[in-house]
Protein backbone atom coordinates (compact mmCIF):
# COMPACT_ATOMS: atom_id res chain seq x y z
CA UNK A 1 0.00 0.00 0.00
CA UNK A 2 2.83 2.50 0.79
CA UNK A 3 4.82 1.41 -2.07
CA UNK A 4 1.65 2.48 -4.35
CA UNK A 5 0.96 6.20 -2.53
CA UNK A 6 4.66 6.57 -3.47
CA UNK A 7 4.27 5.98 -6.65
CA UNK A 8 1.47 8.17 -6.91
CA UNK A 9 3.05 11.06 -5.54
CA UNK A 10 6.06 10.26 -8.02
CA UNK A 11 3.84 10.03 -10.43
CA UNK A 12 1.69 13.37 -10.72
CA UNK A 13 4.06 16.06 -11.30
CA UNK A 14 4.51 13.97 -14.76
CA UNK A 15 1.31 14.09 -15.15
CA UNK A 16 0.66 17.98 -14.58
CA UNK A 17 3.72 18.03 -16.77
CA UNK A 18 2.51 16.20 -19.67
CA UNK A 19 -1.32 17.65 -18.94
CA UNK A 20 -2.86 20.53 -21.27
CA UNK A 21 -5.50 22.63 -20.25
CA UNK A 22 -9.02 22.77 -21.12
CA UNK A 23 -10.13 24.70 -24.51
CA UNK A 24 -6.19 25.06 -25.00
CA UNK A 25 -3.79 23.04 -27.46
CA UNK A 26 -0.63 22.14 -26.71
CA UNK A 27 2.12 21.05 -29.46
CA UNK A 28 5.51 20.82 -29.73
CA UNK A 29 7.52 22.99 -32.30
CA UNK A 30 10.90 24.02 -33.35
CA UNK A 31 12.15 26.88 -31.72
CA UNK A 32 15.92 26.68 -34.11
CA UNK A 33 17.45 23.19 -33.02
CA UNK A 34 15.27 22.40 -30.15
CA UNK A 35 11.97 20.87 -30.13
CA UNK A 36 9.87 22.68 -27.29
CA UNK A 37 6.81 22.90 -25.88
CA UNK A 38 4.06 25.34 -27.18
CA UNK A 39 0.84 26.30 -25.45
CA UNK A 40 -2.37 28.18 -27.59
CA UNK A 41 -5.55 29.01 -25.81
CA UNK A 42 -7.87 30.90 -28.20
CA UNK A 43 -11.38 29.79 -26.84
CA UNK A 44 -13.89 32.75 -25.98
CA UNK A 45 -15.03 30.31 -22.84
CA UNK A 46 -11.22 30.96 -21.30
CA UNK A 47 -12.54 33.77 -18.80
CA UNK A 48 -8.96 33.61 -16.12
CA UNK A 49 -5.68 32.58 -16.63
CA UNK A 50 -5.16 28.97 -17.04
CA UNK A 51 -3.27 26.92 -13.86
CA UNK A 52 -2.38 23.48 -15.44
CA UNK A 53 0.08 24.89 -17.88
CA UNK A 54 2.47 22.30 -18.63
CA UNK A 55 5.75 23.60 -16.48
CA UNK A 56 8.03 22.58 -19.98
CA UNK A 57 6.08 25.77 -22.07
CA UNK A 58 8.53 27.47 -23.54
CA UNK A 59 5.66 29.71 -25.61
CA UNK A 60 2.46 30.29 -24.41
CA UNK A 61 -0.18 32.30 -26.33
CA UNK A 62 -3.39 33.65 -24.30
CA UNK A 63 -5.59 35.52 -27.14
CA UNK A 64 -9.34 36.76 -27.81
CA UNK A 65 -10.35 35.11 -24.52
CA UNK A 66 -12.25 37.34 -21.51
CA UNK A 67 -9.75 37.24 -19.66
CA UNK A 68 -9.80 40.55 -17.49
CA UNK A 69 -7.41 40.26 -14.67
CA UNK A 70 -3.50 38.95 -14.58
CA UNK A 71 -3.36 37.69 -10.94
CA UNK A 72 -0.08 37.34 -8.39
CA UNK A 73 2.03 34.49 -9.90
CA UNK A 74 -0.20 33.88 -12.63
CA UNK A 75 2.90 32.13 -13.88
CA UNK A 76 4.97 31.05 -11.53
CA UNK A 77 5.71 27.45 -12.31
CA UNK A 78 6.76 28.30 -15.74
CA UNK A 79 10.55 28.80 -15.35
CA UNK A 80 11.57 27.92 -18.90
CA UNK A 81 9.07 30.09 -20.31
CA UNK A 82 10.38 32.67 -22.71
CA UNK A 83 7.38 33.98 -25.09
CA UNK A 84 4.49 34.85 -23.31
CA UNK A 85 1.59 36.48 -25.17
CA UNK A 86 -1.74 37.79 -23.68
CA UNK A 87 -2.98 39.69 -26.76
CA UNK A 88 -6.44 41.01 -27.66
CA UNK A 89 -7.68 39.92 -24.47
CA UNK A 90 -9.85 42.20 -22.08
CA UNK A 91 -7.14 42.62 -19.41
CA UNK A 92 -7.80 45.86 -17.56
CA UNK A 93 -5.23 45.09 -14.49
CA UNK A 94 -1.89 43.39 -13.92
CA UNK A 95 -0.47 42.81 -10.55
CA UNK A 96 2.85 44.12 -10.12
CA UNK A 97 3.95 40.52 -8.82
CA UNK A 98 2.15 38.94 -11.97
CA UNK A 99 5.64 37.70 -13.57
CA UNK A 100 7.48 36.16 -11.00
CA UNK A 101 9.91 33.43 -11.65
CA UNK A 102 9.98 34.63 -15.22
CA UNK A 103 13.48 35.12 -15.39
CA UNK A 104 14.29 33.07 -18.85
CA UNK A 105 11.33 35.35 -20.76
CA UNK A 106 12.40 37.14 -23.34
CA UNK A 107 8.99 38.56 -25.28
CA UNK A 108 5.57 39.96 -23.48
CA UNK A 109 2.99 41.26 -25.53
CA UNK A 110 -0.35 42.79 -24.11
CA UNK A 111 -1.49 44.44 -27.57
CA UNK A 112 -4.84 44.44 -27.82
CA UNK A 113 -6.31 44.94 -24.22
CA UNK A 114 -7.52 47.77 -22.19
CA UNK A 115 -4.99 48.66 -19.80
CA UNK A 116 -4.82 52.19 -18.48
CA UNK A 117 -1.61 51.97 -16.28
CA UNK A 118 1.14 48.80 -16.67
CA UNK A 119 3.46 47.57 -13.34
CA UNK A 120 6.41 48.81 -14.72
CA UNK A 121 8.35 48.04 -11.34
CA UNK A 122 6.99 44.23 -12.31
CA UNK A 123 10.12 44.25 -15.07
CA UNK A 124 12.46 43.28 -12.56
CA UNK A 125 11.72 39.66 -12.41
CA UNK A 126 12.25 39.02 -16.23
CA UNK A 127 15.34 40.54 -16.76
CA UNK A 128 16.29 38.81 -19.76
CA UNK A 129 13.30 41.00 -21.20
CA UNK A 130 14.03 42.76 -25.04
CA UNK A 131 9.97 43.05 -26.39
CA UNK A 132 7.26 44.68 -24.86
CA UNK A 133 4.41 45.05 -26.50
CA UNK A 134 1.83 47.48 -25.27
CA UNK A 135 0.27 48.60 -28.36
CA UNK A 136 -3.67 49.71 -28.45
CA UNK A 137 -4.41 50.42 -25.11
CA UNK A 138 -5.90 53.00 -22.84
CA UNK A 139 -2.46 54.30 -21.46
CA UNK A 140 -2.51 58.07 -20.29
CA UNK A 141 0.90 58.68 -19.02
CA UNK A 142 4.53 57.28 -18.68
CA UNK A 143 5.96 57.69 -15.22
CA UNK A 144 9.38 58.82 -14.96
CA UNK A 145 10.62 55.75 -12.98
CA UNK A 146 9.64 53.27 -15.79
CA UNK A 147 13.04 54.10 -16.86
CA UNK A 148 14.88 52.57 -14.46
CA UNK A 149 13.38 48.77 -15.77
CA UNK A 150 13.25 49.83 -19.53
CA UNK A 151 17.85 49.55 -19.91
CA UNK A 152 17.60 46.09 -21.56
CA UNK A 153 14.31 46.81 -24.10
CA UNK A 154 15.15 46.95 -27.84
CA UNK A 155 11.90 46.78 -28.98
CA UNK A 156 8.66 48.97 -27.52
CA UNK A 157 5.92 49.36 -28.78
CA UNK A 158 3.70 52.07 -27.16
CA UNK A 159 1.85 53.45 -30.22
CA UNK A 160 -2.10 53.64 -30.64
CA UNK A 161 -2.18 54.60 -26.68
CA UNK A 162 -3.57 57.96 -25.11
CA UNK A 163 -0.12 59.45 -24.12
CA UNK A 164 0.67 63.18 -24.21
CA UNK A 165 3.94 63.79 -22.58
CA UNK A 166 7.42 61.80 -22.38
CA UNK A 167 9.55 62.18 -19.14
CA UNK A 168 12.69 63.70 -19.51
CA UNK A 169 14.13 60.36 -17.89
CA UNK A 170 13.32 58.23 -20.95
CA UNK A 171 14.90 60.65 -22.99
CA UNK A 172 18.29 60.07 -21.16
CA UNK A 173 18.11 56.21 -21.61
CA UNK A 174 17.24 56.74 -24.89
CA UNK A 175 19.20 59.26 -26.26
CA UNK A 176 22.69 58.73 -23.46
CA UNK A 177 25.02 61.30 -24.18
CA UNK A 178 28.27 60.83 -26.27
CA UNK A 179 30.98 59.82 -23.19
CA UNK A 180 28.08 57.54 -21.96
CA UNK A 181 27.71 55.67 -25.31
CA UNK A 182 28.29 51.17 -24.96
CA UNK A 183 30.52 49.72 -27.92
CA UNK A 184 28.71 48.76 -29.64
CA UNK A 185 25.63 51.17 -29.75
CA UNK A 186 21.99 49.27 -28.38
CA UNK A 187 19.52 50.39 -30.91
CA UNK A 188 16.17 50.71 -29.91
CA UNK A 189 12.94 50.15 -32.44
CA UNK A 190 10.28 52.43 -30.85
CA UNK A 191 6.52 52.76 -31.74
CA UNK A 192 4.97 56.08 -30.58
CA UNK A 193 2.81 56.86 -33.17
CA UNK A 194 -0.68 57.46 -33.21
CA UNK A 195 -0.69 59.46 -29.58
CA UNK A 196 -1.94 62.76 -28.68
CA UNK A 197 1.13 64.11 -27.84
CA UNK A 198 1.29 67.90 -26.75
CA UNK A 199 3.86 69.69 -28.70
CA UNK A 200 6.53 70.10 -26.46
CA UNK A 201 10.14 69.86 -26.79
CA UNK A 202 10.29 66.18 -25.29
CA UNK A 203 8.56 64.61 -28.07
CA UNK A 204 10.06 66.87 -30.65
CA UNK A 205 13.82 65.70 -29.13
CA UNK A 206 12.88 61.95 -29.89
CA UNK A 207 11.77 62.98 -33.43
CA UNK A 208 14.83 65.15 -34.22
CA UNK A 209 17.18 62.81 -32.74
CA UNK A 210 15.65 59.55 -34.04
CA UNK A 211 16.51 61.19 -37.88
CA UNK A 212 20.40 62.16 -36.87
CA UNK A 213 22.93 59.44 -38.65
CA UNK A 214 23.83 57.04 -36.04
CA UNK A 215 21.05 57.51 -33.87
CA UNK A 216 20.36 54.83 -31.42
CA UNK A 217 16.43 54.91 -31.82
CA UNK A 218 14.47 53.84 -34.48
CA UNK A 219 10.51 55.11 -34.85
CA UNK A 220 8.29 52.37 -36.37
CA UNK A 221 6.34 55.76 -37.68
CA UNK A 222 7.98 59.04 -38.10
CA UNK A 223 5.08 60.81 -38.97
CA UNK A 224 4.21 61.90 -35.40
CA UNK A 225 1.23 64.13 -35.08
CA UNK A 226 1.32 66.90 -32.20
CA UNK A 227 -1.33 69.00 -30.34
CA UNK A 228 -0.95 72.54 -29.32
CA UNK A 229 -3.84 71.65 -26.61
CA UNK A 230 -5.80 68.29 -25.49
CA UNK A 231 -8.86 70.40 -27.54
CA UNK A 232 -7.33 70.80 -30.63
CA UNK A 233 -6.42 69.23 -33.42
CA UNK A 234 -3.13 67.24 -34.50
CA UNK A 235 -0.59 68.74 -36.42
CA UNK A 236 2.65 67.30 -37.74
CA UNK A 237 5.72 67.32 -35.56
CA UNK A 238 7.59 69.03 -38.17
CA UNK A 239 5.12 72.00 -37.92
CA UNK A 240 4.66 72.55 -34.40
CA UNK A 241 6.34 75.71 -32.79
CA UNK A 242 8.54 74.58 -30.49
CA UNK A 243 8.72 78.28 -28.31
CA UNK A 244 8.99 76.41 -25.01
CA UNK A 245 12.67 75.01 -25.80
CA UNK A 246 15.20 76.66 -23.55
CA UNK A 247 19.01 76.67 -23.44
CA UNK A 248 20.57 75.00 -20.37
CA UNK A 249 22.86 77.71 -18.14
CA UNK A 250 24.48 76.15 -15.36
CA UNK A 251 25.70 77.85 -12.27
CA UNK A 252 28.53 75.80 -10.10
CA UNK A 253 28.65 76.26 -6.52
CA UNK A 254 32.11 77.50 -6.46
CA UNK A 255 34.43 78.39 -9.27
CA UNK A 256 37.57 78.05 -7.65
CA UNK A 257 38.29 75.40 -4.23
CA UNK A 258 41.70 74.89 -2.34
CA UNK A 259 41.86 72.11 -0.28
CA UNK A 260 44.37 70.09 1.77
CA UNK A 261 45.96 66.84 1.05
CA UNK A 262 43.60 63.75 2.35
CA UNK A 263 40.57 65.91 2.75
CA UNK A 264 36.89 65.02 1.45
CA UNK A 265 35.73 67.78 -0.89
CA UNK A 266 31.84 68.16 -2.61
CA UNK A 267 31.64 69.74 -6.22
CA UNK A 268 28.18 70.86 -7.32
CA UNK A 269 26.50 72.64 -9.79
CA UNK A 270 22.85 73.47 -10.90
CA UNK A 271 21.37 73.96 -14.08
CA UNK A 272 17.95 75.20 -15.65
CA UNK A 273 16.20 74.68 -18.98
CA UNK A 274 13.87 73.07 -21.21
CA UNK A 275 13.54 70.39 -21.81
CA UNK A 276 15.12 69.23 -18.08
CA UNK A 277 19.00 68.81 -18.87
CA UNK A 278 21.16 66.02 -18.41
CA UNK A 279 24.36 66.67 -16.33
CA UNK A 280 27.64 65.21 -16.96
CA UNK A 281 31.06 65.81 -14.88
CA UNK A 282 34.47 65.92 -16.95
CA UNK A 283 38.04 66.41 -15.90
CA UNK A 284 39.77 68.46 -18.31
CA UNK A 285 43.35 69.46 -17.06
CA UNK A 286 45.69 68.32 -13.91
CA UNK A 287 47.15 70.84 -11.78
CA UNK A 288 50.72 71.40 -13.51
CA UNK A 289 52.44 73.79 -10.73
CA UNK A 290 53.95 73.41 -7.30
CA UNK A 291 52.86 69.39 -7.36
CA UNK A 292 53.20 68.22 -10.51
CA UNK A 293 56.05 65.51 -9.37
CA UNK A 294 53.94 63.82 -7.55
CA UNK A 295 51.42 63.03 -10.44
CA UNK A 296 52.43 59.21 -12.13
CA UNK A 297 53.35 59.87 -15.56
CA UNK A 298 51.24 57.13 -16.76
CA UNK A 299 48.23 58.61 -15.49
CA UNK A 300 44.77 58.49 -17.37
CA UNK A 301 44.76 60.64 -20.26
CA UNK A 302 42.44 63.65 -20.36
CA UNK A 303 39.35 64.91 -20.88
CA UNK A 304 37.65 62.39 -19.11
CA UNK A 305 34.32 61.43 -17.55
CA UNK A 306 33.11 60.89 -14.54
CA UNK A 307 31.31 58.27 -13.76
CA UNK A 308 30.36 58.57 -9.27
CA UNK A 309 28.57 61.62 -9.16
CA UNK A 310 24.46 61.80 -8.17
CA UNK A 311 21.87 64.20 -9.77
CA UNK A 312 18.28 65.25 -9.15
CA UNK A 313 15.53 67.12 -10.65
CA UNK A 314 13.57 68.83 -7.93
CA UNK A 315 11.06 69.97 -10.96
CA UNK A 316 10.66 70.15 -14.21
CA UNK A 317 13.51 72.30 -15.81
CA UNK A 318 15.97 72.08 -12.84
CA UNK A 319 18.65 69.58 -12.02
CA UNK A 320 21.48 69.73 -10.05
CA UNK A 321 24.60 67.05 -9.60
CA UNK A 322 26.94 66.60 -7.16
CA UNK A 323 30.43 64.83 -7.18
CA UNK A 324 32.34 63.67 -4.44
CA UNK A 325 36.12 63.42 -4.19
CA UNK A 326 37.42 61.59 -1.00
CA UNK A 327 40.84 61.62 0.33
CA UNK A 328 42.38 63.87 -1.99
CA UNK A 329 45.50 63.40 -4.22
CA UNK A 330 47.73 65.88 -6.04
CA UNK A 331 46.04 63.87 -8.86
CA UNK A 332 42.98 65.16 -8.16
CA UNK A 333 43.79 68.44 -8.30
CA UNK A 334 42.83 70.33 -11.97
CA UNK A 335 39.72 71.71 -13.91
CA UNK A 336 36.41 69.95 -13.67
CA UNK A 337 33.47 71.06 -15.82
CA UNK A 338 30.13 70.37 -14.94
CA UNK A 339 28.02 70.06 -18.67
CA UNK A 340 24.41 70.33 -19.24
CA UNK A 341 22.75 69.05 -22.26
CA UNK A 342 19.27 69.15 -23.86
CA UNK A 343 18.04 69.42 -27.42
CA UNK A 344 18.40 73.19 -27.20
CA UNK A 345 22.36 73.55 -26.28
CA UNK A 346 24.80 72.70 -24.37
CA UNK A 347 26.74 74.40 -21.64
CA UNK A 348 29.13 74.21 -18.83
CA UNK A 349 30.95 75.95 -16.36
CA UNK A 350 34.78 75.47 -15.29
CA UNK A 351 35.50 74.48 -11.20
CA UNK A 352 39.23 74.53 -10.41
CA UNK A 353 40.27 72.18 -7.59
CA UNK A 354 43.54 72.87 -5.91
CA UNK A 355 45.46 70.55 -3.77
CA UNK A 356 48.08 71.74 -1.28
CA UNK A 357 50.15 69.63 1.39
CA UNK A 358 49.63 70.83 5.29
CA UNK A 359 51.85 73.07 5.33
CA UNK A 360 51.43 74.79 2.18
CA UNK A 361 48.02 75.34 3.52
CA UNK A 362 49.28 76.97 7.17
CA UNK A 363 51.65 79.36 5.17
CA UNK A 364 48.45 80.51 2.79
CA UNK A 365 46.72 81.38 6.52
CA UNK A 366 49.66 83.16 8.07
CA UNK A 367 49.85 85.39 4.64
CA UNK A 368 46.41 86.00 5.25
CA UNK A 369 46.51 87.12 8.67
CA UNK A 370 49.56 89.24 8.26
CA UNK A 371 47.78 91.32 5.21
CA UNK A 372 45.19 91.96 8.22
CA UNK A 373 47.50 93.36 10.24
CA UNK A 374 48.88 95.98 8.31
CA UNK A 375 45.91 97.28 6.72
CA UNK A 376 45.06 97.56 10.66
CA UNK A 377 48.16 99.51 11.43
CA UNK A 378 47.68 102.31 8.83
CA UNK A 379 44.43 102.55 9.66
CA UNK A 380 45.92 103.70 12.84
CA UNK A 381 48.96 105.81 11.76
CA UNK A 382 46.66 107.83 9.61
CA UNK A 383 44.57 108.57 12.59
CA UNK A 384 47.31 110.12 14.81
CA UNK A 385 48.35 112.10 12.10
CA UNK A 386 44.89 113.12 11.72
CA UNK A 387 44.94 114.15 14.83
CA UNK A 388 48.39 115.92 14.84
CA UNK A 389 47.44 118.12 11.87
CA UNK A 390 44.52 119.18 13.84
CA UNK A 391 47.14 121.53 16.17
CA UNK A 392 49.53 122.92 13.71
CA UNK A 393 49.03 126.88 13.51
CA UNK A 394 50.07 130.06 11.21
CA UNK A 395 53.99 129.78 10.97
CA UNK A 396 53.94 133.67 10.58
CA UNK A 397 54.30 135.46 14.28
CA UNK A 398 51.29 138.25 14.39
CA UNK A 399 52.48 141.99 14.16
CA UNK A 400 49.83 144.07 15.40
CA UNK A 401 48.75 144.69 19.40
CA UNK A 402 45.28 144.88 18.92
CA UNK A 403 42.65 142.29 18.98
CA UNK A 404 41.93 142.44 15.20
CA UNK A 405 40.66 139.43 12.77
CA UNK A 406 44.35 137.93 13.09
CA UNK A 407 44.12 137.48 16.83
CA UNK A 408 40.82 136.28 17.01
CA UNK A 409 42.01 133.46 14.74
CA UNK A 410 45.31 132.70 16.84
CA UNK A 411 42.86 132.37 19.67
CA UNK A 412 40.76 130.07 17.86
CA UNK A 413 44.04 128.07 17.32
CA UNK A 414 44.56 127.64 20.38
CA UNK A 415 41.76 126.05 21.54
CA UNK A 416 42.90 123.35 19.03
CA UNK A 417 45.71 120.64 20.33
CA UNK A 418 48.86 122.18 20.35
CA UNK A 419 51.47 120.76 18.02
CA UNK A 420 53.63 119.84 20.92
CA UNK A 421 53.61 115.56 20.67
CA UNK A 422 54.38 115.02 24.05
CA UNK A 423 51.30 116.74 25.93
CA UNK A 424 47.85 117.45 24.72
CA UNK A 425 46.95 121.06 25.98
CA UNK A 426 43.34 121.74 27.31
CA UNK A 427 41.04 123.95 26.03
CA UNK A 428 40.69 127.90 27.18
CA UNK A 429 37.88 128.27 29.03
CA UNK A 430 35.88 131.79 28.64
CA UNK A 431 37.30 133.41 31.54
CA UNK A 432 41.19 132.82 30.49
CA UNK A 433 40.11 134.18 26.84
CA UNK A 434 38.14 137.20 28.60
CA UNK A 435 41.39 137.73 30.72
CA UNK A 436 43.70 137.70 27.35
CA UNK A 437 41.54 140.19 25.88
CA UNK A 438 41.61 142.35 29.19
CA UNK A 439 45.43 142.87 29.39
CA UNK A 440 46.15 143.08 25.62
CA UNK A 441 49.08 140.63 25.19
CA UNK A 442 51.36 142.04 22.82
CA UNK A 443 52.46 138.92 20.25
CA UNK A 444 55.06 140.85 18.59
CA UNK A 445 56.69 141.87 22.11
CA UNK A 446 56.87 138.05 22.86
CA UNK A 447 58.50 137.85 20.60
CA UNK A 448 61.33 140.09 20.72
CA UNK A 449 61.87 139.43 24.18
CA UNK A 450 63.33 136.00 23.63
CA UNK A 451 67.17 135.88 23.36
CA UNK A 452 68.67 135.41 20.09
CA UNK A 453 70.21 132.25 20.63
CA UNK A 454 67.17 130.43 21.67
CA UNK A 455 65.14 128.87 19.09
CA UNK A 456 62.15 130.63 17.54
CA UNK A 457 58.90 129.81 19.75
CA UNK A 458 55.14 129.35 18.38
CA UNK A 459 53.23 132.40 19.03
CA UNK A 460 50.34 130.10 20.78
CA UNK A 461 53.39 128.38 22.59
CA UNK A 462 54.30 132.00 23.82
CA UNK A 463 50.36 132.83 24.94
CA UNK A 464 50.34 129.59 26.97
CA UNK A 465 53.58 130.19 28.63
CA UNK A 466 52.04 133.42 29.62
CA UNK A 467 48.85 132.49 31.03
CA UNK A 468 50.42 129.43 32.50
CA UNK A 469 52.78 132.34 34.69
Amino acid sequence: MFLLLLAHILQSPLLAVQSCPALCACTYGNIGAAELRLVQCSDPGISAVPVNIPADTVKLRLEKTFISKVPRAAFYNLSELRFLWLTYNSITSIHPSSFVNLKALRELRLDGNLLSTFPWEGLRDMPLLQTLGLHNNRLSSLPAHAAVFLPNITYLDLSSNRLTLLPGELLDLWFPLPGQLESPVKRIILGLHDNPWLCDCQISMVMSLSMSLGSPVVLMDQLLICHRSLDQTGILMTQADLSLCMRPSVQPAATRVISPLGSNVILRCDATGYPTPTLIWIKTTAYTDCCRQEIPEDSDQLPRNLESFMQESPRVGVRWSIITLNGLSYKDAGEYRCQARNMAGISEAPIKLKVVGVSTLSRLIKKKKKKKKKKKKKSRKISTNSLLNIGKTNKNPVQTNAPSGKENQILQNITAPSINKTRMVPTLSPKVYKYIKRRKINLTDAKTSKSPNEPPKNSTTVLLSKILV
